[in-house]
């Protein structure tokens, strides 16, 4: 990457104005200014929004992870010879990449959505033939991830978004390995709804991202503010007419330190280059959606979405702030009003939560 064009989009990050403590009123209300500038620039770092000792527990619990998880896609063992978790479910948990490669760009993945190829740089001679990628269904591995899905600031903030009977879309955790981490191909996240006469900047909800460690313009998410609301993208007539660089000219490095947590509208066209830096970048992903926009919609099989499958998933939710409330006792938990009459209780029962994410909900 020319070093360059890192500092220029460090500066113009920075001079976007979309970071900040997060502001709720009485109510539980965002303050209008942050609404004003997540709907401008497609996303909004909520900065110090996880204390620290939440923090400690989120990056213990995954490096113990790491250290549990099969060496390669291939592998039933760990890196110490031991039996490997996660293999005993029914889609894969851990998924791999070559070192240093884009391994969507260019291709049909996810209906052809990632249409320009990133840089590949050459791996080192002493590199892996497969790093870690994505960790999936992390609520059945990592009760940090499953408390912070019940933190009552950020899911009023999905309720102000996406209204009171918002629904879970999926949750994984991107890692990007120091000198090895793969690229992730320029796209935008919706897939279903572009052509929906009702579609709008909303249409394909948004993520909340918490970064474990602090990144940088190198291993950072990369966004092109205010795509969001541009409809379906030419991705590749963009970087042509950029004489054909990957290096868009308007892009921006989400920026964070551990315990900011950005939330970022998924209609926005965002990728990653390859780590070429030192330092990993794991960041813990979850979204949310409107109940509307899922029931308009389908799976990957074209089976659509009902009102029970909707229900069954949102059920993580209510089980999320259960767990929550045990843990935080001092803290006023989040009420989901679409479940308000279930009662689900936590009790750390870690099998009820076994595949649950064989039920999200994409769009």
């Amino acid at each position: 990457m020319d070093n360059a064009y890192l500092k220029q989009g460090e500066k113009r990050a920075f001079e976007l104005g979309n970071r900040g403590p997060i502001e709720l009123d009485h109510s539980g209300r965002l303050a209008p200014h942050i609404l004003d500038a997540y709907w401008k620039h497609s996303f909004y770092v909520f900065e110090g929004a996880i204390e620290a000792k939440e923090m400690h527990q989120l990056v213990t619990e995954f490096e113990d992870l790491l250290d549990r998880a099969p060496v390669n896609s291939e592998a039933i063992v760990d890196r110490h010879g031991r039996p490997a978790v996660g293999l005993d479910h029914k889609v894969p948990c851990f998924r791999f990449a070559k070192p240093l490669s884009d391994p969507h760009g260019g291709t049909d993945a996810i209906g052809g959505r990632y249409e320009v190829k990133m840089i590949e740089p050459d791996a080192p001679v002493d590199a892996p033939d497969e790093v870690l990628l994505q960790v999936h269904g992390t609520f059945y591995f990592m009760d940090s991830t499953l408390l912070l899905y019940g933190h009552p600031k950020l899911l009023a903030v999905a309720e102000q978004i996406n209204g009171p009977d918002f629904v879970p879309f999926t949750d994984t955790i991107w890692i990007k390995h120091g000198g090895l981490g793969a690229s992730v191909a320029w796209h935008q996240d919706g897939t279903t709804l572009w052509n929906d006469p009702d579609q709008d900047r909303g249409t394909h909800g948004f993520n909340f991202m918490v970064n474990l460690y602090a990144t940088n313009a190198e291993n950072a998410l990369w966004i092109v503010p205010g795509t969001h609301d541009s409809g379906k993208l030419d991705i590749k007539s963009r970087v042509t007419a950029n004489d054909n660089s990957i290096e868009l000219p308007d892009a921006v490095p989400m920026l964070c330190s551990p315990g900011d947590v950005a939330i970022c509208n998924r209609q926005m066209l965002h990728g990653s280059f390859a780590n070429t830096s030192v330092d990993m970048r794991a960041t813990f992903v979850f979204g949310f959606h409107r109940r509307a926009s899922v029931l308009k919609s389908h799976d990957f099989e074209n089976v659509p979405y009902d009102v029970a499958r909707v229900i069954d998933r949102s059920r993580v939710i209510k089980l999320a702030t259960a767990a929550r409330a045990d843990a935080f006792p001092d803290e006023k938990p989040y009420v989901y009003q679409p479940l308000v009459n279930e009662n689900i209780q936590w009790g750390s029962n870690r099998e009820q939560l076994r595949d649950y994410n064989t039920k999200d909900l994409f769009i």
